[in-house]
């Protein structure tokens, strides 16, 4: 057999860029690595799964259950939609001002499997297109590829995608006999580029989908960890006609061990109910549901906090923060002469700065930037689909610590220094 016999997505790029960091990483464990976008493991203590799951468990009896179906509703296959989607919507309530019938929402196999339930109901033929900001998560444009939705690219300022690019990139897309169905979006603190959308643009945006036609797919992973500011509202909790498809995690906010992500999908459709209903159609036939025990032990984790995930993880926003201003800082000491040809975001939160730099950042690079300098990152081409972001490459900061970052910078700072003399 060979690799030509199987679909295309097997060796298409996108699908391959995390495993390639994988094995690189694999390669040089003892690389300061700025490439991992994991969360801060600092909190993580083990017992602290027992008492979720303990307190999960007394909210079901609780709830009037007797002890057989608190064991069923554990260990027992559970319901497509998931279990712990009352909560979500608390939880939604109570961080993001957002009022959320529960059943709309589809608890899922991490954020992952909701963009490709999603993109798996969208996709009728070959004229559906999706938009998505340039650079983009690639998680998204993977999916994209394995249910087969072109993605067709949107221009990326300071301040996220572009509106007036995406109203373009629309009618050039229909000239081409295509049918635009939704656009991809990171409001906040976007992976990679670390942008945050004004207020202005998320109206916008909204108005753009209204009259065209499309729905918006909003992505909000990284919206609390923030620089203190107030945050700025969803386009989700924007949105009077029901053209926002919201994707949710516990990955960053909690622990992505669990693999719980969920989807907002309270769109009407015609013939009844609304389009979570046939996501879970489509669910029962890819993972058939969530795993119980994992919904068991976010959920414990919710009541815990009152279901407030911003209370929940703010231990990890205030290392986020701090270790924000400590790559920052660092850059400009070590790049702040407009001679080094050295340049960087300043992203007001999130995991990730992006830097570029005068000279080809490809995986070449980076595997030579591990081997002799001992420093990781990731290459920004990855985020571009291999249409751009050959100079540049993602710093992420989630889990190394001020001094850590101080060492990974001296390392990156001689690689640079090799490259450019």
């Amino acid at each position: 057999m060979s690799t030509a016999d199987l679909h295309a997505s097997v060796t298409d790029p996108a699908l391959t860029s995390m495993t390639l960091l994988n094995e690189i990483t694999g390669r040089y464990p003892q690389a300061v690595s700025f490439a991992a976008g994991r969360p801060f493991e600092g909190s993580y203590q083990v017992a602290a799964l027992h008492r979720y799951l303990e307190t999960y468990t007394r909210h079901l009896a609780g709830q009037g259950l007797d002890p057989d179906q608190v064991t069923s509703a554990l260990f027992q296959y559970g319901h497509t939609k998931g279990i712990i989607n009352d909560l979500i919507a608390r939880h939604l309530a109570v961080d993001e001002r957002l009022t959320v019938d529960p059943a709309s929402i589809v608890v899922t196999t991490g954020c992952q499997e909701a963009m490709v339930l999603v993109l798996r109901a969208l996709r009728r033929d070959p004229q559906d297109v999706v938009f998505a900001a340039a650079p983009t998560y690639v998680g998204f444009t993977g999916a994209a590829r394995l249910v087969e939705m072109p993605v067709r690219q949107v221009r990326e300022g300071p301040g996220g995608l572009d509106p007036d690019d995406l109203e373009d990139q629309i009618r050039r897309a229909r000239a081409a006999g295509l049918t635009p169905r939704a656009c991809y979006v990171i409001p906040d603190f976007a992976n990679p580029g670390g942008a945050a959308m004004p207020v202005a643009d998320r109206e916008r945006l909204l108005r753009i989908a209204e009259r065209d036609n499309i729905l918006l797919l909003e992505d909000n992973p990284y919206s609390m960890f923030h620089d203190g500011a107030p945050r700025r509202p969803t386009l989700k909790s924007l949105d009077r006609g029901a053209r926002v498809v919201y994707f949710g995690s516990f990955a960053k906010t909690a622990f992505p061990g669990a693999r719980i992500g969920y989807v907002i999908a309270d769109q009407p459709v015609r013939e009844g109910g609304v389009l979570a209903d046939q996501l879970a159609r489509l669910k029962s036939m890819l993972t058939l549901n969530t795993s119980s025990v994992a919904q068991a032990a976010i959920g414990g984790l919710l009541l815990e906090h009152g279901c407030s995930m911003e209370r929940a993880s703010a231990p990890a926003a205030d290392v986020y923060r701090r270790n924000r201003h400590a790559l920052l800082d660092g850059l400009a000491r070590r790049f702040g002469d407009p001679e080094h040809g050295v340049r960087w975001n300043t992203p007001a939160g999130g995991l990730f700065a992006v830097v570029t730099v005068p000279f080809r950042a490809d995986d070449a690079a980076l595997d030579d930037s591990a081997r002799r300098f001992g420093v990781l990152w990731t290459p920004m081409h990855h985020f571009y689909a291999g249409t751009g972001g050959t100079e540049q490459l993602r710093l992420s900061f989630s889990v190394l610590t001020p001094a850590e970052i101080d060492s990974g910078l001296d390392r990156l700072a001689a690689f640079i220094a090799d490259r450019t003399h």
